[in-house]
């Protein structure tokens, strides 16, 4: 059935994951993580995309010295909805090496902000997957709330948006009083016909000097186009700006388990070939949104 969720399979054994080909500076962050703990204990949405997925921090933590990764970013999953208990325990329990980033309701308490601020939150989850069809100012308004507690707080928004989506919102987001980062390269999910001018526009987004664009989820967008595309969008990104990239692994790869995180980790040479570039995206720029 349409409504039913997908069914989460168990990660890929850590043995069978590659080490990158290229060594990741020091300090190097993951600004893409997920975790999951008990059920029991940490209940779900109403009607999940997906069953509760194979992803605890302790999985994570031993794939860190594999992949060479010193910090991370727990990225609150649509499956706890605005319920951030899960990501709130998980930063209490590694302390320094993570910082989050929550998800809202728009009519949070300000003693819960005070709170997510102490336990590491640093930035909003939009997820507009959920709002695609909702009125252009119904959206606009809640971007805009949104911003207004993160400038409060010195954070930024993230958004998780589909990609004619992100292109709708192009003024609005030029306009946005704080920093923002746009998960899985804008999600611009195919070569279609006039698909290059799809891309120049979201480039222009890093005129800002506010917008930074995630290296993630390449193999979500491959779904609807060929890798040769994903790789092109990097790389334009990368030539850009990057100083305004940021790399992610999306771990524990919901509903494609069997992905490779070293092989992820490996395409960021081919899109960032030089040592410099990659101390940016993997280093300094993780670490001016996340380090405070």
């Amino acid at each position: 059935m349409a409504n039913e969720p997908l069914i989460s399979l168990p990660l890929r054994p850590l043995e069978t994951i590659s080490h990158p080909s290229f060594k990741l500076p020091p300090g190097s962050w993951d600004t893409h993580v997920h975790v999951f703990g008990p059920a029991q204990r940490y209940p779900h949405v109403a009607d999940p995309r997906y069953t509760l997925p194979d992803g605890t921090v302790e999985q994570y933590r031993q794939l860190m010295p594999l992949l060479g990764v010193e910090r991370f970013v727990l990225v609150q999953p649509s499956f706890y909805g605005t319920d951030n208990s899960c990501l709130t325990d998980t930063l209490a329990s590694v302390g320094d090496l993570a910082r989050g980033v929550a998800m809202l309701e728009p009519d949070v308490p300000e003693a819960e902000l005070r709170q997510l601020h102490v336990a590491g939150v640093r930035a909003i989850r939009l997820d507009l997957f959920k709002r695609a069809d909702d009125p252009p100012k119904a959206v606009g308004d809640y971007i805009d709330w949104m911003a207004g507690i993160a400038l409060r707080f010195g954070w930024h928004l993230q958004f998780y948006t589909p990609g004619r989506l992100v292109l709708d919102l192009l003024h609005q987001l030029s306009n946005l009083p704080v920093d923002f980062v746009i998960d899985h390269m804008g999600y611009l999910l195919e070569p279609r016909s006039g698909a290059e001018d799809d891309l120049a526009r979201l480039l222009g987004l890093l005129e800002t000097g506010r917008c930074y664009l995630k290296l993630s989820g390449s193999y979500r967008i491959a779904k609807y186009g060929s890798q040769d595309w994903i790789d092109s969008v990097a790389r334009a990104i990368v030539e850009r700006a990057p100083e305004r990239a940021l790399w992610g692994s999306d771990w524990p790869h919901i509903s494609f388990s069997d992905v490779d995180t070293g092989e992820i980790a490996s395409r960021l040479a081919e899109w960032a070939p030089s040592d410099q570039e990659r101390n940016l995206i993997l280093v300094e720029n993780p670490r001016r949104l996340f380090a405070t």
